[in-house]
């Protein structure tokens, strides 16, 4: 699998066709978490976007020719070297955690302009039926662990657990491949990146900011956090800095 992305990346580089144009070797990865205002004592409230704000955000996004993707589409693109198409502009929006927001205000809203998207699911925040609804409507269930721990801090045997069973149990109970594993906290060392990819992950995503790309190895995508200050401009903003 290394010798496969270090194959696509070379011809990412140096061998598309001159007809094909330029092949996209980042692509921007939104990290949201709740889509809702925060409860009184709520107590991280900067991760809670407004839903009229992420409504504008999506529609900046459309106006600027953005399409949202999975990580799945943007892997199979990664490993064909470019030769199974992208949208024009690709963006891929994930969700961690797994929220009852995600369906009754992110999935329409994405489902209005046919986009599909990533649900990074800890397991226990979202009851199946939701879960099932997201995937109705073409969402990618990812694996975000049990319990959300630091994994960094964790024995060997609940590294284990939290990593490679909750990719079992995502399988197990909705039949789907759960190819992606995101790092709570943003939290890995070598030892975790190697249990994910021990449990048959293809790709982690970070919390580290920038757009994502093989560059940067498989297992330390990056991606852009958006915050409940960030409004349309901080946004913005995000992605043009991690041009």
């Amino acid at each position: 699998m290394t010798r496969l992305f270090a194959a696509a990346a070379l011809a990412l580089a140096c061998c598309a066709p001159a007809a094909a144009g330029a092949q996209v070797t980042r692509v921007p990865i939104l990290e949201f978490h709740v889509i809702g205002d925060p409860p009184p004592g709520a107590p991280n409230p900067a991760l809670y976007d407004a839903p009229e704000t992420f409504r504008a955000q999506v529609r900046w996004l459309a106006v600027h020719g953005y399409h949202g993707v999975t990580l799945d589409e943007l892997f199979r693109y990664w490993r064909t070297a470019g030769w199974l198409a992208l949208p024009p502009r690709p963006i891929v929006l994930s969700f961690d955690d797994g929220y009852p927001q995600d369906v009754t205000v992110a999935m329409p809203v994405l489902r209005a302009r046919r986009w599909r998207a990533v649900l990074n699911l800890q397991i226990g925040n979202l009851v199946p039926a939701r879960v099932r609804q997201l995937l109705a409507a073409g969402w990618e269930i990812d694996a975000h662990t049990f319990t959300h721990p630091d994994l960094t801090l964790v024995d060997d045997a609940r590294l284990r657990r939290e990593i490679a069973g909750s990719r079992r149990w995502i399988q197990l109970v909705f039949g789907v491949p759960v190819d992606f594993f995101a790092y709570p906290f943003g939290r890995y060392d070598t030892r975790v990146v190697a249990a994910v990819r021990r449990a048959g992950y293809l790709g982690a995503e970070t919390q580290v900011p920038g757009s994502a790309s093989l560059a940067d190895g498989v297992y330390r995508l990056r991606r852009i956090e958006i915050l409940r200050t960030d409004g349309v401009a901080g946004l913005a903003a995000k992605l043009d800095a991690s041009a």
